[in-house]
């Protein structure tokens, strides 16, 4: 009796003519659509302008980007930089590889500078696009699955994930679907924090805590699961203890920011909720000076007629 599986493509990019289509980097791209589609919606709710989200996302995606891949490159350096290894493979961005850390590192620092260049709180806008990420991360991981990477431990379960390729070491089999386990983690991820967001009102960056401290209690406990190469600490793969570090880090921060900065952020973007009430206020006080200005001719004109 064969067992059910998830089958894995048989290969992960198609030509439209010469031009090469890659499932990975379509995840990747339409995981950050969606980031910023569901970060604008979240950032007009808090009282910001249509827009800025996708402005401010122009300095952290590319940073992101960079981030992801450095942080694979330095701790997989072997896979480019033994023996036998091509350097110019670290630059092949498209075959897979972006580590979630460096991505959130460095595209925080992106982020930092295209909020300081719009004059906007760097935790408000963390908030407003934290759900995004965690949707936007779990479209992503399906880039695993069409380069037949990142599996877990042998099974036999109805849902294992089939591996075909035999490339770079693989073994033709049936594998936990990390990817799979990691991408509805990720959803869950996502809706935790915009129910926590609305019944507890988070702000000042606790909402983005929440999504790094909950993402992290997941990837802990998939990252043991997968048996790809990877560098170990103290017999502990070497994400596993990134992941507890930052999860730690995580829950510091809404701890002593929930007691130091309760509550909301009243303003988000400086004057996006002040324009209409100035237009508003400055319409009121023309209307005054109108009403002021018929006055004061109707009492000139009484005054005449009495002298007259």
């Amino acid at each position: 009796m064969e067992l059910a599986f998830i089958p894995s493509p048989s290969r992960g990019v198609l030509y439209l003519g010469p031009i090469p289509l890659r499932g990975y980097a379509f995840c990747i791209i339409i995981g950050v659509f969606v980031a910023v589609w569901l970060g604008n919606k979240r950032w007009i709710a808090r009282g910001g302008r249509a827009g800025t989200v996708a402005d401010i996302a122009v300095w952290a995606v590319p940073f992101g980007l960079v981030g992801g891949r450095l942080y694979h490159v330095i701790t997989d350096y072997e896979l480019y930089f033994s023996e036998g290894r091509d350097w110019v493979d670290a630059f092949k961005i498209w075959e897979g590889g972006l580590g979630i850390w460096g991505a959130i590192a460095l595209g925080a620092l992106g982020a930092w500078i295209g909020c300081r260049r719009r004059g906007i709180p760097m935790p408000a806008y963390a908030d407003a696009v934290a759900p995004g990420i965690a949707f936007a991360q779990a479209i992503g991981r399906w880039g695993n699955w069409f380069n037949q990477e990142l599996y877990g431990k042998p099974t036999d379960l109805p849902w294992a994930l089939e591996i075909t390729s035999s490339a770079d070491g693989r073994v033709p089999g049936t594998y936990h679907p990390t990817f799979l386990y990691e991408s509805l983690w990720c959803v869950g991820v996502a809706f935790l924090v915009i129910w926590a967001d609305r019944r507890f009102r988070l702000g000042h960056g606790r909402a983005f805590a929440l999504y790094v401290a909950a993402y992290c209690t997941g990837r802990a406990w998939i990252e043991y699961m997968r048996v790809d190469d990877a560098h170990h600490i103290l017999g502990v793969r070497l994400n596993v203890w990134t992941a507890i570090l930052v999860f730690l880090l995580a829950v510091t921060y809404l701890v002593l920011s929930s007691r130091k900065r309760p509550g909301r952020e009243e303003v988000v973007e400086p004057g996006a909720s002040g324009d209409a009430a100035d237009d508003t206020s400055g319409g009121d006080a023309d209307s005054e000076s109108e009403d002021g200005d018929a006055k004061s001719t109707a009492k000139d004109e009484a005054g005449s007629a009495k002298k007259t």
